[in-house]
């Protein structure tokens, strides 16, 4: 089967899980004759949804012999051995996915086509409760007590009521991953493989769009009335920076830091570490790879490549060279970005406030600042009274955590580190009995883009705000999809009009 088929097929089964069509899902994609790691993965998932234990294990089985380094695989294999009660070969599995991790808080699938991230105190929580269906309590004990050093803000609380239980010698959840959450093919390769017709259809010559200019021989754009312009597109996503250069070895990134790349890829390097290793832009997306597999490309020659030379593709690759925490992938050294954060925080007093709400934001204020003034801070920010909020230091509201008039502020302040906090927002219920939970929009125009990143939505579609990328892009989703949109093409629907959903 070629590689289009096959993500013809791939993109096929991802559509009728979009749509809740399960069974037609697993029929498509076990009709894939040659399944890479991630089909395999998701094969797995489907026989997980559908409680065929032995399917999924011999899923997940192969989807690690296609790629031994794939730890949410180890993960998955873990959960099927856990609920088939074999807890020792669990237990073997959470170990290999932690090990996997080689020694990172998370992993971020996103890059790679999963929207997952696989936290590694949530790996130690699953070895905890293995450890403890064996009676290895003690055990148990100490690999949670590890989680303490790797959890997040997002997972304070499910660690601490482990530690909780293991403490009583009781058995607690295991942390499951979701499995209608599948890895999807590169949408840049879904786009190509619709047909193009590069003639186009015959075009009156005459244009009625005031001072056109436009001169060629590509049929005119339609154009939108009283449409808005389309914003700058975030730099972050657009940019093609760097010097170019081609890739002599195959590299298999062994962290997610790293950018996987082929013999014959161009890659445009942004920096150049001590240690050997290049932080470089491939397909938009940028990573780590060794220097000694690359080759810089004399754009002179681009047009002539009979003429340069070729490097034999037998030939076996370099030693990897030895990583040192100096070079990120965003191409600035950790020491410099250090110095930068320090010298910020010189500037003045004022601390970082990280609000998680529908969406993510930031606010400053003053350290030591009352509760009245950091409320009315935020309650300005998301354009809300502020008696509609309440804010908290855990992401559920008790009593012990909301913050209040009468709270204790200056231990709160103390807990700020590096003068940066994060707080947890929830909007009170209003006075008609409704709950402000999501952000709606509307779009007021058709948007398509081919921009893998982008999200495509129709004029009418009903959008759910994410976050704010900046003051021209949102974050948001629609009709199972994620991805970016300009601001200027959606208006945000009138409570009222939410309510009645």
């Amino acid at each position: 089967m070629s590689f289009v088929d096959t993500l013809r097929q791939w993109d096929q089964a991802v559509t009728c899980v979009d749509v809740q069509d399960l069974t037609e899902a697993l029929r498509i994609f076990l009709s894939i004759q040659e399944p890479n790691s991630k089909i395999y993965f998701n094969i797995g998932c489907l026989h997980l949804l559908n409680r065929d234990l032995d399917a999924a294990e011999k899923a997940f089985d192969c989807s690690i012999g296609k790629d031994e380094h794939l730890a949410v695989a180890f993960f998955q294999r873990g959960m099927t051995f856990y609920r088939m009660k074999r807890y020792e070969e669990s237990l073997a599995d959470f170990q290999q996915a932690f090990k996997a991790l080689r020694g990172n808080q998370l992993i971020d699938y996103k890059a790679l086509g999963l929207r997952y991230k696989l936290y590694a105190c949530e790996v130690l929580l699953n070895m905890a409760l293995s450890e403890a269906q064996l009676g290895n309590w003690e055990k148990a004990h100490i690999n949670l007590v590890k989680a303490l050093n790797y959890k997040t803000d997002a997972k304070l609380n499910i660690i601490d009521r482990a530690l909780d239980s293991a403490l009583k010698q009781k058995l607690f959840k295991p942390v499951e991953f979701p499995s209608k959450v599948l890895f999807k093919p590169n949408k840049h390769y879904v786009a190509e493989l619709e047909k193009k017709d590069y003639l186009g259809k015959a075009k009156v010559v005459a244009s009625v769009v005031p001072q056109d200019a436009f001169s060629g021989f590509a049929p005119l754009k339609p154009q939108v009335e009283d449409g808005p312009a389309c914003p700058k597109e975030p730099e972050v996503l657009r940019a093609l920076e760097g010097e170019p250069h081609t890739v002599l070895f195959k590299f298999v990134p062994e962290t997610s830091d790293e950018l996987a790349v082929v013999p014959g890829n161009i890659v445009f390097v942004l920096q150049k570490g001590a240690d050997n290793w290049a932080s470089v832009i491939f397909n938009e997306r940028r990573g780590l790879v060794p220097y000694n597999y690359l080759e810089r490309l004399e754009i002179s020659l681009a047009s002539k490549p009979n003429e340069g030379k070729s490097q034999p593709l037998s030939r076996e690759p370099p030693t990897r060279p030895e990583r040192i925490q100096g070079l990120t992938p965003s191409g600035n050294s950790s020491g410099d970005t250090e110095q930068v954060r320090r010298d910020e925080q010189s500037t003045d007093n004022l601390c970082i406030v990280k609000v998680r709400f529908t969406f993510n934001f930031a606010v400053s204020v003053p350290l030591g600042s009352p509760s009245a003034i950091l409320i009315e801070k935020i309650s300005k920010k998301l354009n809300l009274p502020s008696t509609a909020i309440t804010l908290s230091l855990t992401s559920e509201a008790t009593e012990q955590s909301v913050i209040t008039p009468s709270t204790e502020m200056e231990s709160m302040w103390r807990g700020a580190s590096g003068l940066r906090i994060t707080l947890w927002c929830h909007a009170n219920e209003h006075t008609d009995g409704t709950r402000q939970s999501e952000i709606h929009l509307v779009a007021l125009h058709s948007y398509e883009s081919s921009n893998p990143e982008d999200l495509n939505f129709h004029q009418g579609d009903t959008i759910t705000l994410l976050s704010k990328v900046n003051q021209d892009w949102l974050e948001g989703q629609c009709s199972g999809a994620t991805g970016i949109f300009p601001a200027s093409f959606v208006e945000e629907v009138p409570v009222n009009d939410q309510s009645s959903e």
